[in-house]
Parts: structure tokens; sequence; C-alpha cells
């Protein structure tokens, strides 16, 4: 076999049943060795889609969401979703083609350092300079993207190595992760002595807490501890121990959870990356202890600076910590998590009165919520519709709902819908994007057509980058380069062979929902949106949009 068709045999043996991408002269070779792998290919109409639906099949895995690509201008249209998944936790391997190595340093037609260009955006970016090395380049890149906190991993193929003679079998064992177990000792009873002296103290989960893989062991923890806690936009909702939940915490630091955490004398985080909610936001001048639960080590910082952390498996921690706590937890502490949660509570109950047009926000939540089912995915696209929906909208299971909570990247919702069904058929599919970020990525519409995708992906409609407008307007009271046309979502829809719906009173909203989970296509809705409470997103502590 040629060194693309032993690329393909590695990614069989690990498990790999889905390659993202879109073909060209440079690596054509492994598009040709696809034809006789049981590995599915979803040709793609941009490479950042083919990535970001590899990032969807990451974080929903655990192992690595893979796509394909030629050179030149196909590897750089990866560095958005590449960068996307490095930062926000999420594994993907991005093959990318190259010009033969006799070409390598001439000025020809689509030569590019890969992994000089991938170096800044992936934990690993190296090309296979020989067909020996092949099994190691991919096998290192695999292990990066997969181990500690996952991330991308850039594996560069030229075209003369895809064609090249492999020699030998193929491992196995290449990508194979290392197991990990518990944190030191030493730390594990130096976080026991923190959290057993504190009388408020706090969980933080954030987004390696939510994975799927480590949702019993969270759950066996909260239970065990009886510790309060709240959770960033990527963190574990209140599914993880309902009766000990205070909430999601994130962005503008005025969320009800955040006056817990204000008033926490310890906060101990699991999976979190600063990258979720800036330490300085939440803990600039705090002199109380940190715990950092964590699979690796986070940069210090002067607003995070643990005095313990737990560094290994995150559910190994977990396990050996519990049984070293004892903590007495004062009941005023816990009353006020209770309290958080039914304000959130109350807030979101206020939606099922907002009728008229345009649509308030709270009235979108309120009908999601009398649609969506445990098996239900949610695919969030970055908007001002994203704060709304993961302050208020509560999700059932592990990684239910997907974010872009890091990089806040446009476009994800549509290929993220378009990968969960791949990943979960037959499932609920819904997504959410504005107005702006749809038309980032809608030409997967004839993806998603061709698969046979069913979606729901509901627009809310404000002719504008909103969520830049309403914090333009609060910090200069004026607002610049945010307003947008206006385009027929309908008949965008039915040009695709997909079906469209537009809002003309709120009432609509639930009854066309339920129509729409019954299709046998992709269904865009657009929802005019009333987004003149978003000030309030930055305002208000106390949760009151109806008075």
């Amino acid at each position: 076999m040629n060194g693309a068709q032993a690329l393909v045999k590695m990614l069989e043996h690990h498990g790999v049943t889905h390659v993202f991408g879109i073909p060209g002269a440079k690596v054509d070779s492994l598009f040709i060795a696809l034809l006789d792998s049981p590995i599915e290919l979803v040709l793609c109409r941009h490479e950042q889609n083919a990535v970001f639906m590899a990032q969807a099949f990451g974080r929903l895995t655990g192992k690595v969401g893979v796509c394909v690509v030629t050179s030149g201008p196909g590897v750089t249209n990866l560095v958005t979703g590449l960068v996307t998944a490095t930062s926000e936790g999420d594994p993907v391997l991005a093959i990318g083609g190259e010009v033969p190595l006799d070409d390598r340093f001439k000025h020809t037609h689509q030569a590019l350092d890969g992994v000089d260009v991938m170096k800044p955006v992936t934990k690993y970016a190296q090309s296979a300079l020989t067909i020996h090395s092949l099994p190691e380049v991919f096998g290192n890149a695999v292990r990066a993207a997969e181990s500690g906190r996952p991330g991308a991993a850039f594996l560069g193929l030229p075209k003369d190595v895809g064609l090249a003679d492999f020699p030998g079998e193929i491992s196995p064992l290449w990508g194979r992760s290392a197991p990990c177990g518990p944190a030191a000792s030493s730390e594990l009873q130096r976080a026991a002595l923190l959290i057993n002296a504190a009388r408020r103290p706090l969980v933080l989960m954030g987004l390696q807490a939510s994975q799927p893989a480590s949702a019993d062991a969270i759950k066996r923890f909260l239970t065990a501890t009886g510790l309060p806690y709240a959770s960033t936009f990527q963190g574990p909702g209140g599914w993880a121990a309902a009766s000990q939940y205070a909430g999601k915490l994130g962005l503008f630091r005025n969320q009800p959870a955040d006056r817990l955490l204000d008033d926490a004398d310890c906060v101990i985080t699991v999976g979190f990356d600063p990258i979720e909610f800036d330490p300085s936001l939440w803990n600039s001048g705090q002199a109380r202890p940190l715990v950092a639960i964590d699979v690796q080590a986070i940069d210090q910082d002067q607003a995070f600076l643990p005095q313990a952390e737990l560094i290994g498996d995150l559910d190994a921690s977990l396990e050996a910590l519990a049984p070293l706590l004892q903590v007495q937890v004062e009941e005023a502490f816990r009353r006020s998590a209770d309290a958080e949660v039914a304000e959130l509570a109350a807030t979101v109950a206020e939606g099922a009165q907002l009728g008229g047009m345009p649509v308030h926000p709270l009235r979108v939540v309120h009908e999601l919520q009398q649609v969506v089912t445990a098996d239900t995915t949610i695919a969030l696209d970055v908007g001002s519709h994203y704060i709304w929906m993961s302050r208020y909208f509560a999700a059932d299971h592990a990684r239910q709902v997907l974010v872009s909570n890091g990089q806040q990247t446009l476009g994800v919702a549509l290929p993220w819908a378009m990968a969960a069904g791949l990943l979960r058929p037959g499932q609920p599919v819904i997504s959410v994007s504005g107005d702006g970020g749809f038309l980032f990525t809608a030409t997967e519409l004839e993806t998603a057509k061709r698969l046979g995708s069913r979606f729901v992906h509901l627009i809310w409609n404000s002719a504008s980058y909103n969520m830049v407008e309403f914090q333009e307007q609060a910090h200069y009271g004026r607002i610049a380069g945010v307003k947008l046309g206006h385009y027929d979502v309908e008949a965008f829809a039915a040009a695709f062979g997909c079906k469209g719906y537009r809002i003309s009173d709120a009432d609509q909203l639930g009854p066309v929902l339920r129509e729409a989970l019954q299709a046998d296509c992709p269904v865009l809705i657009d929802i005019p949106i009333d987004y003149s409470d978003n000030l309030k997103l930055m305002q208000n502590v106390h949760q009151d949009f109806i008075h």
C-alpha cells in the first residue's frame, strides 16, 4: 500500500468513522484511499466548515474528529476552526496536503509552510517528510490532540509521501494514549485541608468537567461532598446535582451565581480554563484560597494562583479527594445557592407571558423548553442569542448544549448540527444563530441536504451584529459597523431543497417548532427578535425582565 492507504488504515485502527474535507491535487491520494475504507467521507463546501464538523465529533466523542484538505489555501482555511478547537478543548486531527518534497522550498503553486502556520493554533504540528516517519507523526499528532486538555493537531502530507510505497505493517498502537492516574497524594491532602477549613466553599465547573465520559464521576463527587457548585457556559449544568447547583457564570459577572462566587471563602475549580471566564473579573483582590483540579497545570496568573493543584486524571482525582472532605457548609450559603437557582427559574418562566412582535428572547427559550427532550442536541452560534441561551436554557446531560465560549467563533452552529446528526442518527438536533453568523456557513445546507441531514435551525433575526451593537451602545453611547441587510430565509432554504418559515407572531413559534421537528429535511425558522432588553444582560444582577 502507499502512504495515503497506510494513513487511512491508521485512522481505521483508531476508530475513526467519518472524515470531513475538500479534495485537491496535493491530497487526492488520500481521497482515493478512502474509497476502499469503511470510513465515510463527508464532502464539504468550505474547509473551515470541515474542521467545525470534526471539532463537534471531537467534543461529543472525546476522540479525534478528522478533516482533510489540500495545500495552500486549503490549509490556511483551517486556522479559525483549529484555534477554536484548541482553545475549547476539542480533539481534532487536521491532515493537510503539501507540495512534493523537491518543491518544498520553491516559490511554486500552492507552496506553503503549513507547519509554521499551524503551530500557534494547535497542540502539535508536523509534516511527514518521509514514508518511514508517517506513522510516528500520525501517532504523536493523535496523542497530542487527545491527551491532557484536548485540542487540535496538524499533520502535513507531501504529495509524494502520500504516493510512496509503505513498508511493513500498521500497528494499532499508533495514536494510543497512555492512561493517567490521580493527583499527587500530598496535593490531595493540601486541598482537603483548605476545603475542610472553608464554610462557604463553591465548586466552579469548567469545560473539561463537562465531558460525557466524566459525567458519572462528577455526579458521584458532588453527591458525596454536598458542595454547592456553579459552572461556566460550557461546564456541567444542573444535570450533575440539581439540588446543589447555583447556575451559570460568564461574561458580564452579573448573574445570580456571581453573588455566591463573590461570597465564597474557597473556590474549587474543576476542569476550568481561564479562557471561559477571565479570573481577573471574578477573583481580583480576593484573599481566599483556590484549589485547581485539572488534567494539566494552568498558567499562573495574578488573579489565579491556586494554593493546591490536583493535576492528573480528572475522574481519578475527584474519586481520591471525595473521601478526604468533611465540609461544614454554612446553612445561609446553601440557602443562597437555592435562591439563585429559583431566581433563574422565575426569569425563564416569564418567557411564557411575553407575546407580540418582534419575539422576546425569553419567549424563544420558553418555547424551546417545551419541545426539547433529553436526547435533543442544541448547537449554539455566537451572538446575543448565545448569552440568553447560555444563561437560561437548561441542559439534561453532558454536552447536550454545544457553544463556543472560548474564541466565540461565528458560524459554528450549522456545521455542529450536521455533525451531531451524523453521530446521533434519529435523534433531534436544533441549532441557533443570529442572522449575521448564519451566513458565515450557510452554504453547507447543500451538504446537509445531500447527506440527508435532519435538523431545525433557528435564526434570531435583528438585521445586525447585535452582540457587538448593544455593547458598543453601552460603552460609547453610539454604534458603528453593525447594521446588516435583509434576506429571505424561506427562499434561501428552498434554494437548497430545505424548508423555511418566518414567524409573524410569537404564538406561532411553538406550533412551527413542533412541525419543523417532524420534517425530513433541514428546516430554517426566521424569528424577528426583540433585543431591547439586552442592556440588562450587562447591568442587572436581579433577573426581572417583565417589570
